[in-house]
Protein backbone atom coordinates (compact mmCIF):
# COMPACT_ATOMS: atom_id res chain seq x y z
CA UNK A 1 0.00 0.00 0.00
CA UNK A 2 1.46 3.36 -1.01
CA UNK A 3 2.00 6.08 1.60
CA UNK A 4 0.63 9.36 0.29
CA UNK A 5 2.51 12.62 0.66
CA UNK A 6 0.97 15.33 2.81
CA UNK A 7 0.34 17.37 -0.36
CA UNK A 8 -1.70 14.48 -1.76
CA UNK A 9 -3.57 14.17 1.53
CA UNK A 10 -4.32 17.88 1.50
CA UNK A 11 -5.81 17.59 -1.98
CA UNK A 12 -8.06 14.79 -0.70
CA UNK A 13 -9.02 17.00 2.25
CA UNK A 14 -9.99 19.87 -0.06
CA UNK A 15 -12.22 17.61 -2.11
CA UNK A 16 -13.81 16.22 1.06
CA UNK A 17 -13.74 19.42 3.13
CA UNK A 18 -17.34 19.02 4.30
CA UNK A 19 -16.64 15.50 5.60
CA UNK A 20 -15.56 14.38 9.07
CA UNK A 21 -11.78 14.11 9.10
CA UNK A 22 -10.03 11.64 11.41
CA UNK A 23 -6.29 11.17 11.85
CA UNK A 24 -5.20 7.87 13.41
CA UNK A 25 -1.56 7.41 14.33
CA UNK A 26 -0.15 3.89 14.53
CA UNK A 27 -2.71 2.73 12.00
CA UNK A 28 -0.68 -0.32 10.99
CA UNK A 29 -0.83 -1.68 14.55
CA UNK A 30 -3.54 -3.67 16.26
CA UNK A 31 -5.59 -0.82 17.75
CA UNK A 32 -5.06 1.65 14.93
CA UNK A 33 -6.17 -0.76 12.24
CA UNK A 34 -9.17 -1.91 14.29
CA UNK A 35 -10.18 1.72 14.84
CA UNK A 36 -9.93 2.43 11.10
CA UNK A 37 -12.19 -0.55 10.37
CA UNK A 38 -14.65 0.50 13.06
CA UNK A 39 -14.95 4.07 11.76
CA UNK A 40 -15.20 3.06 8.11
CA UNK A 41 -18.11 0.80 9.08
CA UNK A 42 -19.63 3.44 11.34
CA UNK A 43 -19.79 6.27 8.82
CA UNK A 44 -21.84 5.86 5.63
CA UNK A 45 -19.82 5.98 2.41
CA UNK A 46 -18.36 9.42 1.81
CA UNK A 47 -19.31 11.00 5.14
CA UNK A 48 -15.85 10.71 6.71
CA UNK A 49 -12.26 10.32 5.60
CA UNK A 50 -9.70 8.45 7.67
CA UNK A 51 -6.06 9.47 7.39
CA UNK A 52 -3.93 6.70 8.84
CA UNK A 53 -0.46 7.75 9.92
CA UNK A 54 2.56 5.46 9.62
CA UNK A 55 6.32 5.91 9.59
CA UNK A 56 8.07 5.46 6.29
CA UNK A 57 10.13 2.27 6.61
CA UNK A 58 12.54 0.55 4.24
CA UNK A 59 10.57 -2.67 4.80
CA UNK A 60 6.85 -1.99 4.95
CA UNK A 61 4.55 -3.82 7.35
CA UNK A 62 1.01 -3.06 6.23
CA UNK A 63 -0.56 -6.46 6.78
CA UNK A 64 -3.20 -5.12 9.19
CA UNK A 65 -4.49 -2.56 6.69
CA UNK A 66 -3.89 -4.35 3.40
CA UNK A 67 -7.64 -4.95 3.10
CA UNK A 68 -8.19 -1.16 3.01
CA UNK A 69 -6.26 -0.78 -0.23
CA UNK A 70 -8.51 0.97 -2.72
CA UNK A 71 -10.97 2.23 -0.09
CA UNK A 72 -11.90 5.76 -1.19
CA UNK A 73 -12.48 6.86 2.40
CA UNK A 74 -9.04 5.85 3.70
CA UNK A 75 -5.60 7.32 3.00
CA UNK A 76 -2.26 6.19 4.40
CA UNK A 77 0.02 9.16 5.11
CA UNK A 78 3.63 9.46 6.20
CA UNK A 79 3.57 10.53 9.85
CA UNK A 80 6.62 10.09 12.07
CA UNK A 81 5.48 11.15 15.53
CA UNK A 82 9.05 11.68 16.71
CA UNK A 83 9.32 14.56 14.20
CA UNK A 84 7.49 17.56 15.66
CA UNK A 85 7.46 19.41 12.32
CA UNK A 86 5.72 16.44 10.70
CA UNK A 87 3.01 16.46 13.40
CA UNK A 88 2.55 20.23 13.00
CA UNK A 89 2.12 20.01 9.23
CA UNK A 90 -0.46 17.23 9.50
CA UNK A 91 -2.57 19.09 12.07
CA UNK A 92 -2.23 22.49 10.39
CA UNK A 93 -2.97 21.32 6.87
CA UNK A 94 -5.58 18.61 7.45
CA UNK A 95 -7.47 20.41 10.24
CA UNK A 96 -8.81 17.13 11.64
CA UNK A 97 -12.03 16.83 13.60
CA UNK A 98 -10.51 13.92 15.55
CA UNK A 99 -6.90 13.01 16.27
CA UNK A 100 -6.54 9.49 17.73
CA UNK A 101 -3.07 8.59 18.97
CA UNK A 102 -2.36 4.87 19.02
CA UNK A 103 1.31 5.17 17.99
CA UNK A 104 3.79 4.12 20.66
CA UNK A 105 6.79 2.08 21.61
CA UNK A 106 4.28 -0.38 22.99
CA UNK A 107 6.35 -3.33 24.18
CA UNK A 108 6.97 -2.99 27.91
CA UNK A 109 9.94 -5.36 27.91
CA UNK A 110 11.84 -3.26 25.38
CA UNK A 111 11.41 -0.06 27.38
CA UNK A 112 14.30 -0.98 29.71
CA UNK A 113 16.59 -1.36 26.69
CA UNK A 114 15.23 1.73 24.90
CA UNK A 115 14.16 4.14 27.67
CA UNK A 116 14.90 7.39 25.81
CA UNK A 117 13.22 6.21 22.62
CA UNK A 118 10.25 5.00 24.67
CA UNK A 119 9.84 8.39 26.34
CA UNK A 120 10.32 10.34 23.11
CA UNK A 121 7.71 8.24 21.30
CA UNK A 122 5.19 7.83 24.12
CA UNK A 123 5.39 11.20 25.89
CA UNK A 124 7.30 13.93 24.03
CA UNK A 125 5.39 13.16 20.84
CA UNK A 126 2.11 13.60 22.73
CA UNK A 127 3.28 17.05 23.83
CA UNK A 128 3.93 17.93 20.18
CA UNK A 129 0.47 16.68 19.14
CA UNK A 130 -1.31 18.65 21.83
CA UNK A 131 0.61 21.82 21.09
CA UNK A 132 -0.05 21.54 17.36
CA UNK A 133 -3.76 21.10 18.06
CA UNK A 134 -3.71 24.09 20.43
CA UNK A 135 -2.13 26.29 17.78
CA UNK A 136 -3.76 25.13 14.56
CA UNK A 137 -6.91 23.09 15.25
CA UNK A 138 -8.26 23.95 18.72
CA UNK A 139 -11.67 22.40 17.99
CA UNK A 140 -10.10 19.00 17.21
CA UNK A 141 -10.91 16.19 19.66
CA UNK A 142 -7.80 14.34 20.83
CA UNK A 143 -7.46 10.84 22.26
CA UNK A 144 -4.36 9.46 23.95
CA UNK A 145 -3.97 5.72 24.45
CA UNK A 146 -2.93 5.20 28.05
CA UNK A 147 -2.17 1.92 29.77
CA UNK A 148 -2.84 -0.09 32.91
CA UNK A 149 0.97 -0.21 33.24
CA UNK A 150 0.63 3.32 34.66
CA UNK A 151 -0.72 1.77 37.88
CA UNK A 152 2.43 -0.33 38.28
CA UNK A 153 3.00 -1.35 41.88
CA UNK A 154 -0.71 -1.36 42.59
CA UNK A 155 -2.05 0.07 45.84
CA UNK A 156 -5.44 -1.63 45.64
CA UNK A 157 -7.49 -3.86 43.37
CA UNK A 158 -9.36 -3.53 41.16
CA UNK A 159 -7.80 -0.36 39.74
CA UNK A 160 -10.07 2.52 38.73
CA UNK A 161 -9.55 6.10 37.52
CA UNK A 162 -8.68 7.27 41.05
CA UNK A 163 -5.84 4.80 41.54
CA UNK A 164 -2.46 6.59 41.90
CA UNK A 165 0.18 6.36 39.20
CA UNK A 166 2.94 4.01 40.39
CA UNK A 167 4.80 2.85 37.25
CA UNK A 168 7.59 0.29 37.52
CA UNK A 169 8.88 0.44 33.92
CA UNK A 170 10.08 3.18 31.56
CA UNK A 171 7.04 2.33 29.44
CA UNK A 172 4.64 2.91 32.34
CA UNK A 173 6.40 6.16 33.28
CA UNK A 174 6.14 7.45 29.70
CA UNK A 175 2.41 6.76 29.64
CA UNK A 176 1.95 8.53 32.99
CA UNK A 177 3.73 11.60 31.58
CA UNK A 178 1.55 11.57 28.46
CA UNK A 179 -1.68 11.41 30.48
CA UNK A 180 -0.47 14.27 32.69
CA UNK A 181 0.12 16.36 29.56
CA UNK A 182 -3.41 15.59 28.34
CA UNK A 183 -4.80 16.95 31.60
CA UNK A 184 -2.56 20.03 31.49
CA UNK A 185 -3.65 20.97 27.96
CA UNK A 186 -7.29 20.17 28.69
CA UNK A 187 -7.33 22.37 31.79
CA UNK A 188 -5.06 25.14 30.48
CA UNK A 189 -6.41 25.58 26.95
CA UNK A 190 -9.90 24.07 27.13
CA UNK A 191 -9.03 21.44 24.53
CA UNK A 192 -11.16 18.36 24.10
CA UNK A 193 -8.41 15.96 25.12
CA UNK A 194 -8.93 12.65 26.87
CA UNK A 195 -6.97 9.52 27.72
CA UNK A 196 -8.03 5.92 28.08
CA UNK A 197 -6.49 3.73 30.76
CA UNK A 198 -6.61 0.56 28.71
CA UNK A 199 -6.01 -2.76 30.37
CA UNK A 200 -4.52 -5.60 28.33
CA UNK A 201 -6.28 -6.09 25.05
CA UNK A 202 -5.42 -8.61 22.40
CA UNK A 203 -6.79 -9.92 19.12
CA UNK A 204 -6.06 -11.35 15.72
CA UNK A 205 -3.72 -8.46 14.84
CA UNK A 206 -1.64 -8.57 18.01
CA UNK A 207 2.11 -8.37 17.40
CA UNK A 208 4.11 -11.56 17.85
CA UNK A 209 6.39 -9.99 20.46
CA UNK A 210 3.52 -9.89 22.98
CA UNK A 211 3.10 -12.87 25.27
CA UNK A 212 -0.46 -13.73 24.23
CA UNK A 213 0.40 -13.93 20.54
CA UNK A 214 3.63 -15.73 21.39
CA UNK A 215 1.49 -18.34 23.13
CA UNK A 216 -1.13 -18.74 20.41
CA UNK A 217 1.48 -18.88 17.62
CA UNK A 218 3.43 -21.41 19.67
CA UNK A 219 0.33 -23.53 20.24
CA UNK A 220 -0.38 -23.53 16.49
CA UNK A 221 3.21 -24.57 15.78
CA UNK A 222 3.10 -27.41 18.32
CA UNK A 223 -0.30 -28.63 17.11
CA UNK A 224 0.99 -28.84 13.55
CA UNK A 225 4.07 -30.75 14.72
CA UNK A 226 1.97 -33.18 16.77
CA UNK A 227 -0.34 -33.74 13.82
CA UNK A 228 2.65 -34.58 11.64
CA UNK A 229 4.37 -36.55 14.41
CA UNK A 230 7.36 -34.23 14.28
CA UNK A 231 9.66 -33.06 17.08
CA UNK A 232 9.21 -29.55 18.44
CA UNK A 233 10.70 -27.11 20.93
CA UNK A 234 8.50 -26.08 23.89
CA UNK A 235 7.22 -22.52 24.20
CA UNK A 236 9.52 -20.45 26.46
CA UNK A 237 7.78 -18.07 28.89
CA UNK A 238 8.72 -15.87 31.83
CA UNK A 239 6.56 -15.31 34.91
CA UNK A 240 3.50 -17.49 34.29
CA UNK A 241 1.85 -16.35 37.51
CA UNK A 242 1.45 -12.71 36.44
CA UNK A 243 -2.23 -11.81 36.42
CA UNK A 244 -3.72 -9.60 33.74
CA UNK A 245 -7.12 -8.19 32.80
CA UNK A 246 -7.60 -9.22 29.17
CA UNK A 247 -10.15 -8.02 26.60
CA UNK A 248 -10.41 -7.87 22.82
CA UNK A 249 -9.05 -4.81 20.99
CA UNK A 250 -12.16 -4.66 18.82
CA UNK A 251 -14.26 -4.04 21.93
CA UNK A 252 -11.89 -1.31 23.13
CA UNK A 253 -11.93 0.84 19.99
CA UNK A 254 -15.70 1.20 20.42
CA UNK A 255 -15.08 2.53 23.92
CA UNK A 256 -12.48 4.97 22.62
CA UNK A 257 -14.96 6.42 20.14
CA UNK A 258 -17.54 6.85 22.91
CA UNK A 259 -14.93 8.73 24.99
CA UNK A 260 -14.36 11.11 22.10
CA UNK A 261 -18.03 11.97 21.74
CA UNK A 262 -19.08 13.00 25.24
CA UNK A 263 -20.18 16.55 26.04
CA UNK A 264 -17.05 17.00 28.18
CA UNK A 265 -13.72 15.17 27.90
CA UNK A 266 -12.94 12.67 30.65
CA UNK A 267 -10.41 9.88 31.16
CA UNK A 268 -11.79 6.36 31.51
CA UNK A 269 -10.59 2.88 32.44
CA UNK A 270 -11.49 0.20 29.90
CA UNK A 271 -11.25 -3.34 31.26
CA UNK A 272 -12.99 -6.70 31.45
CA UNK A 273 -13.19 -6.47 35.27
CA UNK A 274 -11.63 -9.94 35.46
CA UNK A 275 -8.07 -11.12 36.00
CA UNK A 276 -6.38 -14.31 34.79
CA UNK A 277 -2.90 -15.79 35.14
CA UNK A 278 -0.72 -16.30 32.09
CA UNK A 279 -0.74 -19.99 33.06
CA UNK A 280 -4.52 -20.01 32.54
CA UNK A 281 -4.12 -18.39 29.12
CA UNK A 282 -1.73 -21.23 28.21
CA UNK A 283 -4.16 -23.90 29.44
CA UNK A 284 -7.11 -22.48 27.48
CA UNK A 285 -4.99 -21.95 24.37
CA UNK A 286 -3.98 -25.61 24.19
CA UNK A 287 -7.56 -26.68 24.93
CA UNK A 288 -8.76 -24.52 22.01
CA UNK A 289 -6.34 -26.45 19.79
CA UNK A 290 -7.66 -29.79 21.05
CA UNK A 291 -4.60 -30.50 23.21
CA UNK A 292 -5.20 -31.41 26.85
CA UNK A 293 -2.50 -30.92 29.45
CA UNK A 294 -1.63 -29.63 32.90
CA UNK A 295 0.95 -27.59 34.79
CA UNK A 296 3.38 -29.15 37.24
CA UNK A 297 6.32 -27.83 39.25
CA UNK A 298 6.86 -24.41 40.80
CA UNK A 299 8.58 -21.18 39.80
CA UNK A 300 11.33 -21.58 37.21
CA UNK A 301 10.81 -25.36 37.26
CA UNK A 302 7.16 -25.15 36.18
CA UNK A 303 6.29 -27.00 32.96
CA UNK A 304 3.11 -27.62 31.00
CA UNK A 305 2.84 -31.17 29.62
CA UNK A 306 0.25 -33.01 27.62
CA UNK A 307 -1.11 -36.25 29.05
CA UNK A 308 1.44 -38.23 27.05
CA UNK A 309 4.18 -36.51 29.06
CA UNK A 310 5.53 -34.23 26.31
CA UNK A 311 6.70 -30.81 27.53
CA UNK A 312 4.76 -28.11 25.70
CA UNK A 313 5.74 -25.01 27.74
CA UNK A 314 8.64 -24.33 30.05
CA UNK A 315 9.67 -21.33 32.15
CA UNK A 316 12.83 -19.45 31.19
CA UNK A 317 14.20 -16.91 33.67
CA UNK A 318 15.65 -14.89 30.76
CA UNK A 319 12.10 -13.72 30.02
CA UNK A 320 11.55 -12.24 33.48
CA UNK A 321 11.49 -8.43 33.56
CA UNK A 322 13.72 -6.29 35.82
CA UNK A 323 10.58 -5.23 37.70
CA UNK A 324 7.46 -7.35 37.39
CA UNK A 325 3.84 -6.31 37.89
CA UNK A 326 2.15 -9.37 39.35
CA UNK A 327 -1.45 -8.15 39.26
CA UNK A 328 -3.42 -5.82 36.99
CA UNK A 329 -7.17 -5.89 37.50
CA UNK A 330 -9.41 -3.15 36.16
CA UNK A 331 -12.63 -1.54 37.32
CA UNK A 332 -14.40 0.02 34.32
CA UNK A 333 -17.61 0.85 36.21
CA UNK A 334 -17.37 4.52 35.25
CA UNK A 335 -17.16 3.71 31.53
CA UNK A 336 -20.01 1.22 31.78
CA UNK A 337 -22.28 3.67 33.58
CA UNK A 338 -21.39 6.92 31.76
CA UNK A 339 -20.57 5.65 28.26
CA UNK A 340 -22.88 2.65 28.16
CA UNK A 341 -19.88 0.55 27.14
CA UNK A 342 -18.94 -2.97 28.08
CA UNK A 343 -16.79 -5.67 26.45
CA UNK A 344 -18.70 -8.20 24.37
CA UNK A 345 -15.98 -10.83 23.81
CA UNK A 346 -15.23 -13.01 26.86
CA UNK A 347 -11.75 -14.12 27.93
CA UNK A 348 -12.24 -17.77 26.83
CA UNK A 349 -13.66 -16.64 23.48
CA UNK A 350 -10.73 -14.25 22.97
CA UNK A 351 -8.23 -17.06 23.55
CA UNK A 352 -10.17 -19.46 21.33
CA UNK A 353 -10.44 -16.92 18.53
CA UNK A 354 -6.71 -16.14 18.56
CA UNK A 355 -5.71 -19.82 18.61
CA UNK A 356 -8.05 -20.80 15.79
CA UNK A 357 -6.76 -17.87 13.73
CA UNK A 358 -3.14 -18.99 14.12
CA UNK A 359 -3.88 -22.71 13.69
CA UNK A 360 -5.71 -21.93 10.45
CA UNK A 361 -2.86 -19.87 9.00
CA UNK A 362 -4.27 -16.41 9.62
CA UNK A 363 -7.90 -17.05 8.71
CA UNK A 364 -10.66 -16.02 11.11
CA UNK A 365 -13.12 -18.91 11.13
CA UNK A 366 -15.07 -17.91 14.27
Amino acid sequence: MKISSLDSALEIKKVKEDKTTVVITGVTGQDGSNMADFLLNLFPDGEAHIFGGARRLSVENHDNIEHLKGNDDFSLINLDITDSSCITRVVRDLQPDYFINFAAQSFVGSSWDLPRQTFATNATAVLDMLDAIRLYAPSCRFYQAGSSEEFGDVAYSPQDEKHPSRPVSPYGASKVAARALVKVYRDSYNLYACAGLLFNHEGLRRGEEFVTRKITKGVARIKNCLDREELFDPIQLGNIHSKRDWSDSEDFVKGVWLMLNQSKPKDYVLSSNETHEISEFVYLAFQAAGISGEWSGEGEKAVFKNFQGLELVEVNKDFYRPAEINLLYGDSTKAREELGWKPEISFPDLVKRMVHYDVNGGVDLL
